[in-house]
Order: C-alpha cells, then structure tokens, then sequence
C-alpha cells in the first residue's frame, strides 16, 4: 500500500500546472505481450492510426505490460509488436473509443513456428474497453445512420439508455449536465433556460467524430455533473483528401397535419427550414500536419405563436382559440395608439425568422513522434424568437393560465428575440515524456452569450385580467429590458500519466476560471396589472405596480459573479491480474469566490432574522470538495465474454450561476425593485390611487421609464445609496455563507455478458444508485415557522398564514439539504449478426426524489414552484419534476451492396411531463398558489371531516377521485409534487439514404440523397405516437380543487371546477403540430 502512495505522490509532485473540468479528448491502448514462458521484456510495440499515419509507440516493460496514452479516437489501428527471435504481431482493425482505454494483449511466437509474422483482424466487441461505471459511447458511423430531422445533439445522446430527455439524466436539471467539446465548457453555465449554448445546438454534428455519455464513470478526470455529462471530440483531417457539401430541407409540406384524424389549425402555414453546410479536411505536411473545417448556416422562417383570438369570447384550446376576443384586442391596440402612441403590433399574425450560423476550424499536427497537438476553433450564432413569459410576475398572486393561451393573448411586439453566441477555442498536447511517463496539456476558453432583444419601442408591461383570470397583456416584455447574460470560462489542463509494474498512476492539479455577468432588470420599462379591461380604457387604479431601475440614474446595472476552482487530483489504476483491474483515486477541489463584485447593504444586514443576518458583500466562504472513487472490472472466465464491473464514489457538480447573480441584482446595491400593491403602498404612506386616471406619463405624453421613475421618487422610493446606508428592497435574493455545490454518492453494479454466438451479441444488466450529499434548496427566512399558526379543522388540517406573517423583508436565501435520493436499473442488448446490421435495445427505470428541482431562474420563482402544503419553506420529499421513469429504446441500422442505408429508432417512455395535483387557489393565504390538495377518503367525506360547498361538487370530485388511478391510491393523503406522469408513448424514427457512387482514379464520389422521419408511425395512422399530456380542458396545470373558504366550524369548504368529474380524464391526445410525423430530406455530396 505504501509503495502505491509513492506512486500517486510522485505523479502529484511532477505534475505543477493546473487543469479543471478535466474531460477526456483521447483514447489509450494498454496490454501485456506474452510467450511460451511468461511475460516479454523489452518488445517494441507501435499503433498506427492508418488513415493518418500517426503513429505510437513503446516497449514492454519488466511484466511484459505496455501502454500508450493520448491517442486519436477512432480508427482503423494497426498495431504491430516485434522482438528479437519471434515472428512479427500485426492486428488490424483495431478502433478506439473516447475516453476508454482498449485492453490489447499478445501471445508472440518464435520464429521457428510462426514463420514470420501473424496477421489478425480485430473484431470489435463492446467487452474489449475497461470501463468500469454506466458509460455509451457513440461512433461516428452511429451518428451518420442516426434518423434526426433537428440534426441535434440531443438526438444523438438518446442513444443512451439513460438519455432521451435533453440533458437531463438520472432525474436531474438539464441545466446541472456538463457538456463538453475537445474539453471546452460548452455548459449551460448560467441557466436561464434548458438549452445548451449557441440556442441549444452549438455544434454541427457532421463536425463530430464521437460521443461519450457519461453517469458514472468512476475515472476521477471527469466532474462538474451530478446527474450525468457529455464529452464530444471533433473530426480531424487524415493523409486524405475528403469533403462534403450538404443541404437538409423541412417544410410543412412533409409533416403532418392532423391529429387523431382532426385537422390542425394552421398545419399547413409556412414552416420551413433549410440547412446548409461542408466539410473539408486533409493533409497540409503527410502524415504531419491535417486540416479540418465545418460551416453550416440554417434559417426557418417560422411562428412565434399559434393562440389566435375569438370571436365571441369562446375558447377551443384544441384549436389554439383563446376566449380573449378580436374586439377587446383592437380595442386595447386602438387605444394605447391614440393615448401613448405605442404600437401593440399584430393580434393575429406573430412571425419571426430563426437563424443559425457555426463555423469550426481544427488543425492536428503531429510535432514529433512524442508530441501531438490540436488546435480548435468554434463559432456559432444563433438568433430566435419567444413569446412572453407565461404567467411570472412581481407584486401579487400570479394567474394559472399562460399570458398566450385558452384565457388569454398578447400582441406581435410583446414577443422577445433571444441571441445566443458562442467562441471556443481549445488547445490539447499530448506527449510521451519517455516509455513510462506521458501528459497531456489541455487549455480551453469558452465565452459563451445570450442577450434579449425586442420590436417594442419603450412601454410598460402590462397584464390585463377578466374574472380574476388572465385575458390580455401587452408591452415591452417584462424581462427583457436590459436583459443580457455574458460568460466566460477558462480552463486549464495539464495532466501527467505515469507507469510502473501493473499501476498506471494518473495525477494533476486543477483550475478553472469562471465569469458571469448578468443585466437582469424585471420590469424593466415599468409592470402594471389591472383587474378588468374597464380599469385599464378608463383609467381605473391598478392593481400592482412595478419598476426596476438603476440607482443614481444607471441605465445598464448588472451583476457579477467570479470563481476560481482549483483542484487535485490523482488515481491508480491497478491491473491486479490479468483478469482484475481495480481503479481508486482521489479528488480535492476548493472553490473560491471574488467578492470585489459585491457589496455590503448595511440596511438588509442589520435586519434581524430570528438571529441570523444577510451580508450581501460576501459570496459563500470557500469551500473544498472531496471527491473519492473507487471502480472495478473482472473479467469472470479470463475471455471477456462476462464481465462484473461497478464502482463507489463522490461526484460534484455545479449549478446555475443565476442562482448566484441573483444576490447583487436583488441584493439592493445594483437597482431597486420597487413592487407596489395595496400593503406595500399603505406601507409606504400612500394609496394606489396615486397612479390612477391611467398610465404614469412625462410632459409629452409618453409612458416611459423616466416618467414612471420620477413618480415612484416624489413617493420616496431611493434614487440613490451608499453602502453605509443601504436600502431594503421589496425581495432579498442570499447565498448561505456556507453553501456548497451540488454533490453526490454514486454507487453502481453491472454484469455484461457476450453471448457464445458466431456474431458479436451481448447483454448488460446494470444498477445505480444515489444519495444527496449537498443538494440545493431556497429557503425564505422572513417566514416563521408554521407551528404558532392557526390550522384548519379536519383532515385537511393545514396552517392559516395570517395577515403579515413575515418577520422582515423576503430573504430568498440558497441553501444545502442533503435530503435526497434515487436509483436506475438498466438492461441493454447489443447484437451485430451480419456486418451489414447492427441491433440495440434498452430498458430503463428510473427514481429519483428530491426537495427541490430549482424551477426557473428567479430566487423566488425557484421557492415558489414547487407545490407544497405547509408552505415553501416545509417542501417534503418527493419525485423529481425531470423524472421520466420508464424508457424503451431500440435502434436497428442496415445497409446493402447497392448503396441503400436503413435505420430505425424506437423510443417508448412513460412520464417526462409531470404534474401534481393542486388547488385552484391559494388556500392557505401564504401568497403563493401551488398548493397540493388532500384527497379525501370515502369516510372523511361521509362524516363530514372534508367537506364541500355542495352536494354536486362533493359527487363530481370524488368520483374523478375513484377514476384516477393516482388519486384513487393517495385517498388519506396529500397528493405529492409531480408525481403524476403522462402515459407511455411509443415513437419509431427513420432514416433512408442511398448512395450513388463514382469512382475517379483513386478518388470517390457519392452523391447521397436521404430522407428521414420522425415519428414515422404517425405517417401511416394520424392517432399512433401521438403523446398524451394534462387535458386542455383541467387547465395548464392540475388544479382540480377549488377552496371557497373556511366554515362557521373552523373547516376548510371546497368547490369542484366544472371540467372535473367522473368523466373527466386527466390526460388527452396532444392535438399539435409535435406529435404528428415530420420528415426532412437532403443531398449531400461526398468526396473520398
């Protein structure tokens, strides 16, 4: 054990420079060459990566064991061992995955027998890597045959058995995912919504040479991801000339149009999109230095949204009808024409043109036949088009239905524009110190932005309700003035790799550099809601009014956040005998935050939450990680045919930085978030009649930021401070002085065997399991707790939050819990019984629970989401909102002699959209309305212990009750959060290529003509995959209660909505342009 030690303190000592987020760019092979009489000292062993002559080489050592690090994914190698007196070893065919190291041992024989040299042909087998955890690795020739009509990476990792929900994995936020290209941080670091950089698709897959997706990979390289990660590698040039040219066409011509044999509204709109793009790669010095280059540009003309209004006030949610009627919107855009001069824009006509353009440069020069570098560069832009936010809002109770939906509309110049874009830039050398020794120096930066824009000249927002619901809003988005995020990522990578005996010691030191710089203004151009539309034409008094504004007349405040991440790292990998190998190894990471950014408000400081204070001047006190792992494969019979693998370990991960921004944007120092209604006004000394007889205008008439800032500081509202004196603002966004990042405990068992077939086959049966160590939770301290308040009578007994409940001002503050769990079990068949067919299928459960899943991006957003029944502050386990329980996938690829290419995929899951059963309305007057219901049983009902405003209402709801099958099992409880999934859907996807060929010399021409289908099941009956979500008619949510009050007896009486009733079901066929078939079709020409 001490001589082990020394091994990973000498790797630790020799490696000085620094690495974080140290993902895999590369492959290895190792082995043991052996004759007759035991190991082989001193044989030369070289692999060559023939489509580049790249070669790599070494000798074996005292027990006969070679290695060779940093090598190019891919392949076909040959590899060739010698020694003096025996015949030559070559093997061919040999191709390497990202990130696993290939297992290649030799039996040499002398030359009097072997008669020269032997030649053997590699076959690939799954069983040939030594991966110990629950990793897929997925080859570019996977990645040309895949059916993909987006031409995604998210259609790519559904190839996994634990993908096909975007980046979620294992029941986690997509956002938390780590995503990386050549070792480049292309993570949604900052979390504003669920897509990846670059608007989702920063990278070209024609681009791509392989992908890895990983869950537990027990190699102490890779972090930054709790739930799971994506490494990606870029293609490089070889000894080969090769291009390509492609175009990849959709319309709404090849997609469906119906849904269950009903039209859909709109389906045959113009909706088109076209792709173009080439390849070019290949020597500039042979078998020296390569080129590789990718452009690709894409634009869809398309439609922001599809809601239209009435005519008469109806509503047909299958239709996209909403109640809010033609009239009432002219009416509206009229009148704020003639008074204010703004223009609303359309009502009925919301188009918008999406673009998307990338540009990726690689260069691959093989220094020496020690040293090996690759330079890449990434670009893309990316330029789409949203409708407003659906129902988040400051001041008041937020509506239940969507700003566009079945109650409500917004107009034309109420939509936002999102520009993504993304520069990368990666430098990776790899070399060989000596036949024992080799590092690799990786350095990565990433600036990664996303910035709001609008067609709206300056105008407040505004939302406009009809019987306390939501009917109209129009205006400047209200999180889009000034909003725009900037990030930066550094790393830095040097990583050493030393030999001895059967140890392969990996070590290094770690660092990152991360910058956020986050504009984040809500209600940026002002916020008000009136309860009518009579109030708003006539001048009523709003019900809230809103502004955020910079202090001493900053048009642009924002927020920082800055971390420097260094870590340490080091791991043995033991081939214990030729049939076991063991992997341990150890990770510190410490993660210190720059509070330069920040400053102390002395007012929130000073305000006493029951003994603990806020200092918004300081991020969380540094902080290291530890993060040991340990990782083992045997190889049961010695012919890999069955392998027992698993692991144990700690892995860390990060989170949005929002959640950190949002400290200085709400902290008070940065701008001022004024959010008035009656209380705060009565508050401040004055009513909301201040801001009747219309909107708040200047001298000329217009409603404008200016104006309605100079009217909230003649009402005292600060314009300027100083930190000695602070200011309190209407919510306190905190960061825990403890706080960590997110870490957990993975544990994981796999059996693979390879079935005794004359073609490769195999099955793997796996488990994981994962406890929380450090998760994420908000928690308001300005909310006491619950055991003083008065409760209800009855079953339903919950706490009364009384009128002025809170200690102090809204303190939303990011806390750990270590409360949290879950487990996956997975079963996958590999089979390949012709060279020309390849088959897999998968099946995999998955549970997770968790407090938590940080819904949103704002502080309170986040505490709020989440259904509860004491309030947010007392969230009690439950399923996780990213869970999708059950998942089938199957992929069969084919391809013949003429030149036709085949490919199937099949997806079947259940769950994925997630619901939980709440009242209609806020019942136990805490100010947020999500609220889970408690379902009654039977007896309750009957002895009056839950009770109903009538006799109807009682037999329509418990009759739904005894209906659903969720429901029906929760009688005598709380329903939990997001514990109702959606029904199994089944979806096949396919692909058809074909290729016409011309051979010219030594060169060859394909021209290739593809179509492929999504849901291509839906072609041939309208009613087949279509997925099933929450009936239109419940609502966008489940809200099936409806609390009318409490009785002369203390009880809390309930109403059921009209929609609920024994007939009613809870979930109905999607009638939308999604679940129907969608094809695209392309040409693309390829040279060599």
């Amino acid at each position: 054990m001490i001589k082990k030690l020394r091994f990973i303190a000498v790797a630790l000592f020799i490696t000085i420079a620094t690495v974080m987020q140290a993902q895999v760019t590369t492959s290895s092979m190792s082995g043991r060459v052996t004759d007759v009489d035991g190991a082989v000292i001193g044989a030369t062993v070289v692999a060559t990566h023939e489509p580049s002559g790249t070669t790599y080489g070494t000798v074996t050592n005292l027990e006969g064991r070679y290695n060779l690090n940093g090598m190019r994914v891919g392949g076909p190698y040959t590899v060739e061992i010698s020694y003096i007196g025996y015949g030559n070893n070559i093997t061919e065919g040999i191709t390497l995955s990202l990130g696993e190291n290939y297992s290649h041992n030799v039996v040499l024989q002398e030359e009097t027998v072997s008669l020269g040299e032997v030649v053997v042909t590699a076959l690939r087998t799954k069983f040939s890597t030594e991966k110990t955890g629950a990793v897929t690795n997925i080859t570019n020739t996977q990645i040309e045959n895949l059916p993909t009509v987006s031409r995604s990476i998210m259609d790519i990792t559904r190839l996994s058995p634990y993908g096909g929900n975007g980046m979620s994995f294992a029941g986690t936020d997509g956002r938390t995912a780590n995503f990386t290209v050549d070792g480049a941080n292309f993570n949604n670091n900052f979390g504003l919504s669920d897509a990846l950089p670059g608007g989702g698709n920063p990278i070209s897959i024609e681009a791509i040479e392989e992908l890895q997706v990983v869950i537990t990979p027990y190699d102490v390289r890779q972090t930054n991801f709790i739930g799971g990660g994506v490494n990606a590698i870029t293609k490089s040039g070889t000894n080969t000339f090769k291009a390509s040219a492609y175009v990849y066409h959709r319309n709404e011509n090849i997609r469906g149009d119906a849904v269950k044999g009903l039209q859909i509204d709109g389906a045959r709109e113009r909706d088109r999109n076209t792709t173009y793009g080439f390849t070019l790669g290949g020597p500039i010095i042979k078998n020296k230095l390569f080129f590789f280059v990718n452009a690709e540009m894409a634009k869809t003309p398309t439609i922001v949204n599809r809601w239209r209004p009435s005519i008469n006030g109806v509503e047909d949610p299958d239709n996209f009808i909403s109640r809010t009627t033609e009239s009432d919107l002219k009416r509206v855009s009229d009148f704020v024409r003639s008074e204010y001069g703004y223009e609303t824009g359309s009502y009925t006509n919301f188009p918008a043109d999406d673009s998307n353009r990338k540009l990726l440069a690689r260069l691959d020069w093989n220094i020496s036949n020690k040293h090996r570098l690759a330079l890449r560069y990434n670009y893309t832009k990316n330029l789409s088009w949203r409708s407003p936010n659906a129902t988040s809002m400051d001041g008041g109770t937020r509506m239940s239905e969507a700003r566009m939906s079945k109650a409500s509309m917004s107009f034309a110049n109420s939509m936002y524009s999102q520009d993504n874009l993304v520069h990368s830039f990666s430098f990776d050398l790899n070399s060989r110190l000596s036949d024992n020794i080799s590092n690799q120096f990786l350095a990565t930066f990433s600036k990664l932005d996303d910035i709001r824009g609008s067609n709206s000249a300056e105008f407040p927002f505004i939302d406009i309700l009809k019987d306390n619901q939501s009917y109209m809003s129009l205006g400047y988005e209200l999180f889009t003035w000034n909003n725009g995020v900037h990030n930066d990522v550094l790393n830095i990578k040097d990583e050493l790799t030393y030999y001895l005996g059967n140890h392969k010691v990996v070590g290094g030191i770690a660092y990152e550099y991360k910058m956020a710089d986050n504009a984040y203004m809500r209600n940026g151009t002002g916020y008000y809601r009136y309860t009518s539309l009579d109030d708003f034409l006539n001048g009523g008094t709003p019900e809230i009014v809103a502004l955020t504004y910079g202090y001493d007349g900053e048009t642009n405040p924002a927020a920082r956040v800055r971390s420097n991440k260094i870590g340490v790292y080091a791991q043995d990998d033991w081939s214990f005998s030729e049939r076991f190998k063991l992997s341990y190894g150890l990770r510190l990471d410490g993660l210190f935050f720059n509070n330069n950014d920040l400053m102390t408000n002395k007012a929130i400081y000073e305000i006493d939450y029951s003994g603990r204070n806020i200092d918004t001047g300081k991020w969380p006190d540094a902080s290291i990680i530890i993060s040991p792992r340990v990782g083992f494969v045997w190889d049961a019979i010695g012919d890999n045919s069955l392998k027992l693998r698993g692991g144990t370990g700690l892995f860390s991960g990060n989170l949005p930085l929002v959640f950190f921004t949002n400290m200085p944007t709400n902290g008070g120092m940065v701008q001022y978030q004024a959010q008035i209604n009656a209380s705060e006004a009565a508050r401040k000394g004055f009513s909301m009649d201040e801001f009747a007889g219309g909107l708040v205008t200047d001298e000329n008439g217009n409603a404008n930021i200016s104006a309605l800032y100079n009217k909230l500081a003649s009402l005292g509202y600060p314009t300027t401070i100083s930190p000695e004196d602070g200011t309190v603002p209407s919510a306190i966004a905190a960061v825990d002085p403890n706080f960590k990042m997110p870490q957990v405990w993975k544990t994981s068992l796999a059996l693979d065997y390879s079935f005794p077939t004359p073609f490769p086959s195999s099955v793997t049966v796996e488990g994981i399991f994962n406890k929380t160590i450090n998760g994420v939770s908000i928690s308001d301290w300005s909310i006491p707790s619950v055991g003083g308040f008065a409760r209800f009578n009855g079953v339903d007994n919950r706490p009364i939050y009384p009128d002025g409940y809170r200690i102090g001002t809204k303190a939303f503050v990011l806390e750990n819990t270590s409360r949290g769990y879950g487990w996956s079990s997975n079963i996958t068949f590999n089979a390949q019984p012709t060279e020309w067919l390849d088959l897999m299928a998968a099946y995999t459960h998955t549970v997770a629970k968790d407090i938590t899943g940080m819904p949103g991006s704002n502080a309170e957003s986040a505490f709020t989401y989440v259904p509860t029944v004491e309030g947010p502050n007392h969230i009690k386990l439950h399923n996780s909102q990213y869970t999708t329980p059950d998942r089938l996938v199957a992929s069969l690829t084919a391809s013949d002699k003429s030149g036709n290419h085949y490919s199937f995929i099949y997806e079947g899951w259940r769950g994925g959209a997630n619901y939980s059963f709440m009242t209609v309305n806020d019942i136990n007057a805490d100010g947020y309305n999500y609220d889970a219901i408690y379902v009654p049983t039977d007896e309750e009902v009957a002895n009056g212990q839950f009770r109903f405003v009538s006799e109807g209402d009682k037999t329509r709801f418990m009759d739904y009750v005894h209906n659903n099958s969720y429901l029906k099992k929760r009688q005598g409880k709380y329903a939990e959060a997001y514990s109702v999934y959606s029904p199994w859907v089944h979806r096949i996807d396919f692909s058809y290529k074909h290729d016409f060929v011309v051979n010219t010399g030594k060169a060859r021409n394909v021209l290739q003509l593809s179509l492929d289908i999504k849901n291509v099941m839906n072609l041939f009956n309208s009613s087949w995959g279509v997925a099933k979500y929450l009936n239109p008619e419940i609502g966008t949510e489940a809200r099936i209660l409806k609390y009318e009050g409490v009785d002369a007896d203390g009880f809390a009486t309930f109403s059921t909505p009209a929609s609920i009733s024994g007939d009613t079901k809870t979930f109905t066929p999607s009638y939308t342009l999604g679940q129907t078939w969608y094809g695209s079709i392309g040409v693309k020409y390829i040279f060599n």
